[in-house]
């Protein structure tokens, strides 16, 4: 049996033997200060997941120095801490943090020597005590510095025209690299922060700011009001030369006594370009007071455009924050950027409550804030644009989910995370669009007056704290009274998978029509998943011929139903409304008197018959020329969302498996389909209208090869990056910047990827320095490659948009293999370059390849060098898989684009 020997008792020791004092001690970068021996105790004992319970937080007093004109910063934190036991040692959260100060200070006012050492890579570290501290209420004492982070990850500094800034992304474990202390959602506790800022520079945290006042030559103190309990997680820092747009303050609602001051933050000079996403937010905040019916739970509400941000939005309590392209966008946006704003600003302002207010105690729980933060978009821009198709969106992004549930390597809306570096693996599209897809589910067949109340007596009943999943479960059940809700979400947030209902109309008995439904997990040819007996409790609704609807709860594998009347119906809907998260499949004699009746259904019913179409066809039920007729049905529709739902499909299958000598034909089949298209919206002042334009557009030059269209694009690129002309900025709208500069990079000539690069140098528009790094990526000339890969990992390419740019790089057949070589050579510096919170997400890179070659060399990479991006398995897992499922629906894939007819017959039928 080891022995294992008191950490106090031993680190005492070693400070005696050392001849140092814990001071000096501190200050040692962790693997300075770790001998074998005190490692192997330590690393035994150091916690890979949560923190150990008995130790929690009670409050936080930060006191900063932050001037991003520095390489540095500095500061100190007093947290006071409730200890349940009596202890040598505590673990909390610090990362690559310069200790130059530790001790803890006793309800009696006696101080206790103490040493911080990091222990874990993911930032777990170690405060070990010179004696035993009593239990109850003690503070820590902590002086310290660190470097500002260069690659947007917790405390970062960017430099954009000039000016320096510095701002803090906190989610998910990021602010450890910032501030010691309990780095955990659940962890939650006021936050009183001061920070010492270069005189007239704006600063922002998540209270109000209180006072100003000099300190010394050039530098000010910013004081902020106490927050209420809040996670780590949530914590805003930003500090620079912003605009300050300041906006009459949110008047007091019906749920609401005070009103909310409310201010914008851009980067200097582009404060004007705030007014959009400023103008929007009142009515919004107010939509959801009146929906949740609870108020805005913050004393004020600042809306950051940050000069870099590794994600598109984060909801930092009371200071919601977004990489500026997102919402930059002028007072008079394309439709598809104004989409994007309202969409991801409703996602961060439901977040207040879904998430600020209300905190899951642990990652596990993430889809209580995230999918419901997805479901607040539609929720309330259904109501602030009732015309706005955000409900057909909403049913897209669902939709969307089930390609990634589909998989076997996928995982569960709630699944246990006991590691740090798996955290963020949590955040995919699991968590955001199935659970959405889920709760509307739930919304739309309980009804809204059942359900949203019970949400409501959630957020209260819970205000301020955390909530787990049961404990959701709970108030729900009670407030609804019924427990088949309460099951439905069960069955779905609890396993993982798409359920696929097989349907069969039986008119066998004259006197009783049946429908007959069996309910598996849905799997695609070469699929691994294997038939366990899965099964859910689905809310199920089908309508059939005369309007006519029934709705039941679906509890077992097979189940059969009878239909009222003593008709036997023509056709039978399997998915009334569009609103059930699930697949279905009917016999193949039964799918063409359905589709003869595709435009009478909703929209939303429309996307369910062409997703469980093309499901079908890839689990190898149903022939290419019935999805063929799919695919053309969809083209008729009146909603853009309908219409351009099989586009991914059938950029995959050319990419795929086109093979030589089709080109013409799979070009002659969509110009026929979508060229009337494109003529009739290309004059619409609808929005809706000129985003279908603007993808259609996209779709016809890059993946149909449609000469005329990319004609049009390049011209329109040329005309607006004034590529040997005047420069026109009216010539090109922000919704088809990354189209026209592909095809300009592809088509223009040589010269115009270096004019591209000078250009993205000297033009102020965050939306064309995103879209310009597809674009150069997107070149397929050979001759430009040593040029583009220079680009990708110099200074003048952001992190975020050297990841697009390689991704980009890696779908060009022509130039996929040195592409594809380049990275396994520079792997290293790839990792380097991009944001520390994506580097899990480089196995899918790969994503693009469809062949067992490459698929064999992607796991010979992450063998040898996976360890530079934690956290990947899940990435490679799932890339792995969609490259075998590339290569499994090769015949499948291949049959299609065999079934389209050629032009002369095209021609002949239109």
């Amino acid at each position: 049996m080891n022995k294992k020997i008191p950490i106090a008792l031993l680190a005492a020791a070693l400070l005696s033997m050392a001849g140092c004092n814990p001071a000096e001690k501190a200050s040692q970068k962790p693997d300075q200060s770790t001998t074998a021996e005190t490692a192997s105790v330590e690393l035994h004992d150091a916690p890979v997941g949560k923190l150990p319970e008995g130790v929690r937080p009670i409050g936080y007093r930060v006191d900063l120095t932050l001037d991003p004109r520095q390489d540095n910063f500095s500061g100190s934190v007093a947290i006071d801490i409730q200890l349940d036991d009596a202890a040598d040692h505590i673990w909390l959260h610090g990362k690559n943090l310069e200790v130059s100060k530790l001790s803890a200070q006793l309800a009696d006012g006696r101080k206790v020597a103490a040493r911080y050492r990091q222990v874990l890579d993911s930032g777990v570290a170690a405060i070990e005590f010179t004696e035993y501290l009593p239990a109850g209420k003690f503070t820590l004492l902590i002086d310290y510095s660190a470097d500002f982070d260069r690659n947007l990850a917790g405390l970062f500094k960017v430099e954009e025209q000039g000016s320096a800034y510095a701002l803090a992304k906190s989610e998910s474990i990021q602010a450890r690299k910032y501030l010691p202390g309990f780095d955990e959602p659940g962890l939650k506790a006021p936050f009183s922060i001061s920070l010492t800022v270069p005189e007239g520079y704006a600063a922002i945290s998540n209270g109000p700011e209180l006072k100003r006042e000099a300190v010394s030559k050039g530098m000010e103190k910013v004081t902020f009001a106490a927050t209420p309990p809040m996670s780590t997680y949530l914590l805003s820092l930003s500090v620079g030369p912003f605009d300050v747009v300041q906006r009459p303050a949110i008047p007091p609602s019906k749920y609401r006594k005070e009103p909310i001051p409310l201010r914008g933050f851009a980067r200097k000079g582009r404060g004007g370009d705030m007014n959009y996403i400023l103008d929007i937010t009142p009515k919004m905040v107010e939509t959801f007071e009146n929906q949740l019916q609870r108020p805005y739970p913050f004393k004020k509400l600042d809306i950051i455009a940050a000069p870099q941000w590794p994600s598109g939005a984060t909801e930092l309590s009371a200071a919601i924050t977004y990489r500026e392209q997102r919402i930059l966008v002028g007072d008079n946006p394309a439709p598809g950027a104004r989409l994007a704003l309202v969409e991801v600003h409703a996602h961060e302002i439901a977040h207040m409550w879904f998430g600020n207010q209300v905190t899951p105690p642990w990652w596990d729980d993430l889809w209580l804030k995230e999918g419901f933060a997805t479901w607040g978009e539609p929720l309330v821009l259904r109501i602030m644009e009732p015309e706005g198709g955000h409900d057909l969106n909403a049913a897209t992004y669902a939709i969307g989910a089930m390609q990634l549930d589909s998989l076997a390597s996928t995982r569960a809306i709630r699944e246990p995370v006991t590691n740090n570096n798996n955290i963020r693996n949590a955040y995919d599209a699991i968590t955001y669009s199935k659970s959405l897809g889920v709760i509307n589910m739930v919304d739309s067949y309980f009804g809204a007056e059942r359900f949203r109340p019970a949400l409501g007596r959630y957020l209260e009943a819970f205000s301020g704290g955390e909530a787990d999943s049961p404990s959701f479960y709970k108030v729900i059940g009670e407030e609804t009274h019924t427990p088949e809700l309460t099951e439905t979400f069960r069955s779905f947030v609890e396993q993982k998978g798409v359920p696929q209902l097989e349907l069969a109309l039986d008119c066998s008995d004259p006197a009783q029509t049946r429908l007959h439904v069996s309910q598996n997990r849905y799997k695609a040819l070469g699929s691994p998943i294997k038939d366990t007996g899965q099964k859910w409790s689905i809310p199920f609704c089908f309508s059939y011929a005369g309007d006519e609807q029934q709705c039941q709860i679906l509890t077992s594998k097979q189940e059969t139903l009878e239909i009222a009347g003593n008709t036997c119906p023509s056709w039978v809907m399997p998915n009334a409304q569009g609103s059930g998260y699930y697949r279905w499949n009917l016999p193949k004699d039964q799918w063409p008197t359905l589709l003869e009746h595709f435009a009478e259904f909703t929209p939303t019913e429309q996307l369910s018959v062409i997703d469980s179409a093309f499901a079908a066809f890839e689990a190898g039920k149903l022939p290419a020329t019935q999805l063929l007729e799919v695919v053309r049905q969809s083209a008729t529709a009146e909603k853009r969302q309908v219409i351009t739902m099989p586009l991914r499909y059938l950029r995959k299958y050319r990419e795929n498996y086109l093979v030589d000598g089709q080109s013409a034909k799979f070009l002659s089949f969509t110009q026929n389909l979508y060229l009337p298209l494109l003529n009739n919206s290309a004059a619409n002042n609808d929005p809706d209208q000129q985003m279908l334009h603007s993808e259609l557009l996209s779709f016809m030059a890059l993946v149909a090869g449609d000469q005329d269209t990319r004609k049009q694009l390049m011209d329109k690129a040329v005309a607006f990056t004034g590529y040997k002309t005047q420069r026109d900025p009216q010539a090109l709208d922000s919704d088809l910047y990354a189209a026209a500069l592909t095809v300009a990079v592809q088509d223009a000539g040589e010269d115009f990827l270096a004019h591209l690069i000078k250009v993205r140098s000297e033009l102020d528009d965050p939306r064309f320095e995103n879209a310009s790094a597809s674009a150069i990526g997107s070149s397929n000339n050979p001759a430009q490659l040593d040029v583009i890969q220079k680009v990708a990992l110099s200074e003048e390419m952001g992190p975020r948009e050297a990841f697009t740019l390689i991704q980009y790089s890696l779908a060009q057949t022509e130039v996929q293999e040195p592409n594809w070589q380049w990275l396994r050579n520079n792997f290293e510096k790839v990792v380097g370059k991009i944001p520390a919170q994506i580097r899990r997400r480089t196995p899918a890179l790969a994503g693009v390849f469809c062949d067992a070659k490459r698929l064999e060399e992607l796991q010979q990479l992450f063998a040898e060098r996976g360890d530079l991006a934690p956290g990947y398995q899940r990435s490679l897992a799932q890339t792995e898989e969609r490259i075998q499922l590339c290569m499994a629906l090769e015949e499948k894939g291949r049959s299609l684009m065999m079934a389209i007819p050629k032009p002369n017959s095209l021609a002949n039928n239109n």
